[in-house]
C-alpha cells in the first residue's frame, strides 16, 4: 500500500517527488515528470537574495505558468531576513509551497554558507526555520543532509527544531555534505528522524530502480522519496516506480517510438522555454542523459553537442532513432 503523502492542506497523488536540481529541474523538466508519474515537482533553488533576480535565468525560474498544483519552489541562502523576503516574494510568484535549501554540498553555495553548510549553526538553523515559516502562510519545507559530516549527523536534532518552528514536511539526503554524492547513501538516520517527528518525512539519495524505493520506502518509514539524478535521462522512472510499488510487477520498458516522443518533446518544450539560443545549447545535457546507456562511443553526442539550430537537433535526433530502428536495439 502507498503511503499517502501529505504537505499542509496538499495530498499529493503519489508520494514521489521531483528532487530539486540546480540546472535540471526547470519547468520544461517538471512538467515532463509529473506527465510521467511524479506527484510533485520541486524547483531548482531561487537564490535568497532578490536583487539579484533581475537577470533572465532568475526571471525564469521564477516563470510557474501552466504548472499543476500544488507548485514547490526551492530558495537557498544564509540570512534568515533575506530568505524570509524571498519566501514573500516566491509566493507573489505563484508559489504554493516553500522550501528551504539545506541539501546542497555544491562548494559554491556552502561557501557562501547557505546549502548544507548551514547544518554546522544551529542558531543560524533555527532563526531561518522560524523567519520563513513566519513570512509566508504557505507550507514551508525543508530539505537537508543527514549532517555535517559522519561524526556530526545532527539531522535528527534539526528535524526537531524544524517541526518545533513549524515546517511541514522534511526531505533528507542520506549522506552528509561532507560526503557530496560519493559512496552509498545510507537511510539508518532518515529512520531515526521519521522516528521523532510527527511531518511527513521523504528520503532522498541513491534510488534508482523501483526495488530501491520500495527497499528505502520499508527500511525508513518515510512519507515519500524524492528522485533526482536517476530521473536524467529517464523521467518516465517515476511510472515504473509508481507501478511496481502498487502492483508488485513490473512496467514493461518504453518502446522506442515513445523514447523518442518523449525526447522530442522535452527538446520542444525546452527550445520554447528558453528560446533557441539558450534552448539549444541546455538540450545538450539532456541529450546526453538520454542516451547514454546506449550512445557508448559518444559519437551522435558529440556531433549533437556541435548543433546550435533548434530543427536541425530535432531533425538529428529524428535520425538517430532512425538508425536505431535499422538494427540497434534501445536499452532504457
Amino acid at each position: 500500500m502507498l503511503p499517502k503523502a501529505i504537505i499542509g492542506p496538499y495530498t499529493l497523488p503519489n508520494p514521489l517527488v521531483v528532487a530539486p536540481m540546480a540546472g535540471v529541474t526547470d519547468r520544461p523538466f517538471r512538467l515532463l515528470c509529473r506527465r510521467l508519474g511524479a506527484g510533485l515537482a520541486v524547483s531548482e533553488m531561487v537564490i535568497a537574495d532578490s536583487r539579484l533576480w533581475h537577470t533572465r535565468k532568475s526571471r525564469l525560474r521564477l516563470d510557474h505558468d501552466g504548472e499543476p498544483e500544488p507548485r514547490s519552489v526551492q530558495i537557498a541562502g544564509g540570512d534568515p531576513d533575506m530568505l524570509a523576503n524571498a519566501a514573500r516574494l516566491n509566493a507573489e510568484h505563484g508559489a504554493q509551497i516553500i522550501d528551504i535549501n539545506m541539501g546542497c554540498p555544491a562548494k559554491k553555495v556552502c561557501n557562501k554558507a547557505a546549502g548544507s553548510a548551514l547544518m554546522k549553526d544551529e542558531p543560524l538553523v533555527r532563526d531561518i526555520l522560524h523567519a520563513v515559516v513566519a513570512a509566508v502562510d504557505i507550507p514551508v519545507t525543508l530539505k537537508m543532509r543527514t549532517g555535517w559530516d559522519r561524526d556530526h549527523r545532527n539531522a535528527p536534532l534539526i528535524a526537531r527544531m524544524a517541526e518545533d518552528a513549524g515546517i511541514q514536511a522534511l526531505a533528507i539526503h542520506g549522506r552528509t555534505r561532507a560526503d557530496a554524492y560519493k559512496g552509498s547513501a545510507e537511510y539508518d538516520t532518515i529512520a531515526e528522524v521519521k522516528s521523532r517527528v510527527g511531518i511527513p518525512v521523504f528520503a532522498n539519495g541513491d534510488i534508482t530502480s523501483p526495488e530501491e524505493a520500495r527497499r528505502v520506502l520499508q527500511h525508513t518509514g518515510a512519507d515519500g522519496l524524492l528522485i533526482g539524478r536517476a530521473a536524467q535521462g529517464r523521467p518516465w522512472i517515476f511510472r515504473e516506480i509508481l507501478h511496481y510499488l502498487e502492483t508488485g510487477d513490473h512496467l514493461p520498458q518504453p518502446e522506442l517510438d515513445e523514447v523518442e516522443q518523449i525526447l522530442t518533446d522535452h527538446l520542444a518544450a525546452l527550445h520554447d522555454f528558453y528560446g533557441d539560443v539558450m534552448g539549444s545549447r541546455i538540450a545538450r545535457k539532456h541529450v546526453g542523459w538520454y542516451l547514454q546507456s546506449h550512445d557508448e562511443s559518444r559519437t551522435f553526442r558529440k556531433r549533437f553537442n556541435a548543433i546550435d539550430d533548434p530543427l536541425e537537433q530535432k531533425d538529428s535526433i529524428q535520425q538517430y532513432f532512425a538508425g536505431l530502428r535499422n538494427g540497434e536495439v534501445f536499452a532504457a
